[in-house]
């Protein structure tokens, strides 16, 4: 099976469709799939529900598609940094579900896994426990949380080899890789795709199995907030 395509266009081609879910990895801009971001844009797909950590800022990541109004919905841990993500979602435009950063990791990783719900602590006595069912175990209260099954998942990786195998760089490693299980389809960008066997197996941070497409391409990497000392 061949899983290398020539371009983030190409690797999408056949698989989006208006309506859909997407799981994409990334923490503000550090090691979000801005090529595959990208092609989406050109698409047009629309009425998209992503997952993900955050929307990015108004000019790069997420926030591209909210400019073009191709995104109905978030699911995300945090939305600062984006005034069009605010302007939509004050004025009814978007939908918005929050999750606290770890619950949204383990969704994820439980839809990778095959695990349709779990309980955690975390957002007990809060909103986000509205709705919810809640369940004591040994004294103390939980909330459940569905496992997230998206119809396509985004991701963004330092390395690979032809097969998927994945290597993350430091903190882009992040959301990254339980957004890459949670997808019936996973689409993998990279800096370096290497020849099969290259990789060190014990420092594999995603096997193949869970990758179905991947293009090796050239990435901005943007500074989300530039800190300098005062000369």
């Amino acid at each position: 099976m061949n899983k290398v395509f020539n371009s983030a266009a190409e690797a999408l081609d056949g698989l989006l469709q208006d309506g859909m879910f997407i799981a994409a990895g990334g923490f503000g801009l550090c090691g979000i799939p801005e090529l595959l971001l990208a092609a989406i844009k050109d698409a047009g797909t629309k009425d998209l529900t992503f997952a993900s950590n955050n929307a990015g800022v108004d000019d790069f990541g997420i926030g591209i598609l909210l400019q073009t109004k191709q995104v109905k919905k978030m699911i995300s841990s945090y939305v600062g940094e984006n005034a069009e993500f605010m302007r939509q979602y004050l004025s009814g435009e978007l939908e918005l579900e929050f999750n606290p950063q770890g619950t949204l990791a383990e969704r994820m990783r439980a839809g990778g896994a095959g695990i349709p719900g779990f309980y955690t602590k975390t957002g007990v006595g809060t909103v986000i426990a509205d709705g919810k069912e809640h369940k004591d175990f040994n004294g103390e209260t939980y909330i459940m949380e569905e496992g997230i099954f998206a119809d396509l998942a985004i991701v963004k990786a330092w390395k690979a080899d032809e097969t998927g195998n994945l290597m993350f760089r430091k903190t882009a490693r992040n959301f990254n890789p339980p957004a890459a299980m949670c997808g019936k389809v996973c689409v993998v960008e990279v800096e370096e795709i290497v020849p099969v066997g290259t990789l060190d197996p014990d420092a594999i941070h995603l096997p193949g199995i869970y990758v179905h497409r991947i293009i090796q391409g050239d990435h901005e990497k943007r500074i989300e907030q530039r800190t300098v000392s005062k000369g």
